[in-house]
């Protein structure tokens, strides 16, 4: 059984005087229905599932007029033996995205506290135009990822009390013994390769075998092209797929600005445009901004039409490239695609913890990977993918930009100088 932050999140939201109806969003099996439905059984007396793909029938439930009453009627018509107990009872829509009338009528059951009602889906920006009523202010929500770095180190049983160690280094800024050092670069290059996603996890976790962890990365990537062919709407469904399967060119490269042009010779933004926002929709993708200018506040500054692309989950990344990159990665070695994929993963780690993506490059002569807000600062963050940490780069934006300060993540130990302190790059899941 793998331990998950959100279920702490859930149990927030259940014991909040004010909750209404909860939205989880999150890209396709993340591990949305495991942990609502364990959630139910653990803390509810009741739980009525509606899965709206398993069994489309339950659609009808929503048809007609969408009162409380009305619509907890027809659940006891449909769902057989379905209890419904008065401040005890889970009502859980799954795959909600099939059944646009159940989304609206979230709307009328927030207005119910006999039941708790939670709502998830794996594609609910993209059937948006379907809804026939969108219940606005009367939804809480949810984004859920696959594992992030630490809740990957439990699963590899990691403790507590080591990661609380860690993070005493990391507040005091002092270097981790090299032992515990060399151990904890070892499971983070296991993340890369194997990633978040949870059954790939747990599969690792019980047999130990990459060759079992590449299998199920690319049934899943199976499915994404599943979900682009089935939800796409026409022509889109060969643009989207052709954004997908260009992601790994893009990070070969040098320059890894997103190209149109990569995705098909003479490409253009008003072509591929709306199938990038389609696999971000999904939670396959995410976006890092450019900005013109490196200072607070982030959003302010952000040209819109100049972004990189990145992998929500790095160990599917690694699935749509070579058989063989697995064990290259593990041994440190990354070929072609040099700190890309150390780039990527730490993008996906941001992401996790709350965090939007920006980056800053002038004139193609000074590229910072990351800017995020710490320490109430603008803070540039550099990714090495080697022991070396010198970079021009972050010296040019502190001395000339007036940057107040950077952080560089590499596999080297903790040291720091000036205004720029050099952590380990597993230490990420302490900013």
């Amino acid at each position: 059984m793998l331990r998950r932050k959100i279920t702490d999140e859930l149990l927030d939201w259940k014991n909040r005087k004010d909750r209404q109806c909860l939205v989880v969003k999150g890209a396709r099996q993340v591990g949305k229905t495991y942990i609502i439905e364990r959630f139910g059984r653990d803390q509810y007396e009741c739980m009525i599932r509606l899965n709206f793909i398993e069994d489309p029938a339950l659609c009808g439930i929503f048809d007609g007029a969408l009162t409380a009453d009305q619509i907890l009627s027809r659940i006891s018509l449909f769902v057989k033996d379905a209890r419904l107990i008065k401040g005890s009872t889970l009502i859980f829509l799954d795959e909600i995205q099939e059944c646009p009338n159940a989304r609206a009528a979230l709307k009328f059951l927030a207005g119910d506290p006999r039941f708790d009602v939670i709502a998830s889906g794996s594609l609910l920006g993209i059937n948006y135009k379907e809804v026939p009523s969108f219940p606005v202010g009367f939804v809480d929500h949810l984004e859920m990822h696959s594992l992030d770095l630490e809740e990957f180190l439990w699963a590899r049983g990691v403790t507590e009390e080591l990661i609380a160690e860690l993070r005493g280094y990391y507040d005091r800024r002092e270097p981790v013994p090299d032992v515990i050092h060399q151990k904890m670069m070892q499971l983070f290059r296991e993340y890369i390769v194997i990633g978040g996603m949870p059954k790939v996890v747990d599969d690792f976790v019980t047999n130990l075998d990459y060759r079992r962890v590449r299998r199920r990365q690319q049934d899943i990537l199976a499915d994404y092209e599943n979900d682009i062919a089935k939800y796409a709407e026409g022509n889109e469904k060969a643009k989207a797929r052709a954004c997908f399967v260009s992601i790994p060119r893009h990070l070969a490269k040098n320059y890894k600005k997103f190209q149109y042009s990569l995705v098909e010779a003479r490409g253009t933004s008003a072509k591929f445009a709306g199938s990038l926002m389609w696999l971000f929709d999904a939670g396959i993708i995410n976006f890092c901004y450019n900005l013109s200018s490196p200072e607070l506040p982030f959003e302010g500054n952000v040209i819109e039409d100049c972004f990189k692309v990145y992998m929500r989950d790095t160990g599917l990344l690694m699935a749509m490239l070579e058989d063989d990159y697995q064990e290259e990665i593990l041994s440190g070695d990354l070929g072609i695609y040099k700190g890309a994929i150390y780039e990527n993963v730490i993008a996906d780690l941001l992401t996790k913890a709350g965090r939007k993506l920006y980056y800053f490059e002038y004139r193609s002569r000074l590229e910072i990977d990351f800017f995020i807000r710490y320490q109430k600062k603008a803070t540039a963050v550099e990714v090495k993918s080697a022991d070396n940490t010198k970079a021009k780069s972050m010296n040019s934006i502190i001395e000339n930009w007036n940057v107040p300060q950077g952080i560089k993540l590499s596999s080297r130990n903790t040291g720091t100088r000036e205004n720029v302190v050099c952590l380990p790059i597993y230490m990420v899941m302490f900013l």
